[in-house]
């Protein structure tokens, strides 16, 4: 299918939901005991640590799609059944894609494309979540199954319709006619996911007191495919590229675009 359209006129806008960029944080090892256990202990780590460099991170024994509920009051889907993980927090629209990486004493961290940490995950499927609410991290209890997090396909109709009711929002936010743009015939799919996140992320960043100079010339968002995700922005024009041979992982997260604006 052509996804190639362009937005010129907004109509009615509706209620945006505003994305959040996850903040990282660092959890604090616990402090070593001390005599000849804690020197055995230490040495086991250290082979456990040199081990876990040559060999892919392990997956705990989750469900591949569970909600989970963190200490801090947060709710959060994490769907693993995929090629990626993938994690949504509640009454946000984001998806966030995560990579894991092999941690000490044999957990697993999981990071968004922006480097930022957002999980952490024990052998024993203990599970820490790291936001702004709670950048120590927040542990978090796993409440049921949860909905698939795979985007859907739309179609002619409601994408037209979602692109013009994007372009009234960011225009309405940015006080003039911003233009949406999509153009791809591959992911309809992770184009969609590409707008919305990249709409978000100019939204927040036009509520933001301190940041809103960086969107002040802004006049164009527009989506393409491209063999490498990215983003850039330059005289006015953000431009979003998603690789769609990567599938979810090949769309820049809200972190990365704002990054690009602010840069």
């Amino acid at each position: 299918m052509d996804l190639t359209a362009r937005v010129r006129t907004a109509r009615g806008p509706l209620p945006a939901a505003v994305a959040i960029a996850l903040a990282a944080a660092v959890l604090s090892l616990l402090a070593a005991p001390s005599g000849t256990a804690a020197q055995n202990r230490g040495n086991v780590q250290a082979e456990q640590s040199r081990a876990l460099k040559h060999r892919r991170p392990s997956s705990p024994a989750l469900p591949p799609v569970g909600r989970y509920v963190a200490d801090s009051g947060e709710g959060f889907i994490l769907d693993r059944s995929g090629r990626h993980p993938l994690l949504r927090f509640e009454r946000r629209d984001e998806t966030w894609v995560l990579r894991p990486s092999a941690a000490p004493r044999g957990d697993v961290i999981y990071r968004n494309d922006a480097g930022e940490q957002v999980l952490r995950v024990t052998p024993s499927g203990g599970v820490t979540v790291y936001t702004p609410r709670a950048p120590g991290g927040s542990p978090a209890s796993f409440t049921g199954a949860g909905q698939s997090l795979t985007p859907p396909t739309l179609g002619p109709i409601l994408l037209f319709r979602l692109m013009a009711q994007r372009s009234a929002m960011v225009s309405e936010v940015v006080g003039r006619l911003v233009e949406v743009n999509l153009d791809g015939d591959q992911s309809e799919s992770l184009c969609v996911e590409a707008l919305v996140v990249s709409t978000e992320a100019v939204i927040r960043i036009a509520r933001s007191p301190t940041a809103r100079q960086y969107v002040s010339d802004l006049r164009s968002i527009t989506v393409v495919e491209g063999e490498r995700a990215g983003v850039t922005y330059s005289r006015g024009r953000l431009t979003v590229t998603v690789d769609p041979a990567e599938g979810m992982a090949g769309r820049p997260s809200s972190a990365r675009v704002i990054r690009a604006i602010l840069s």
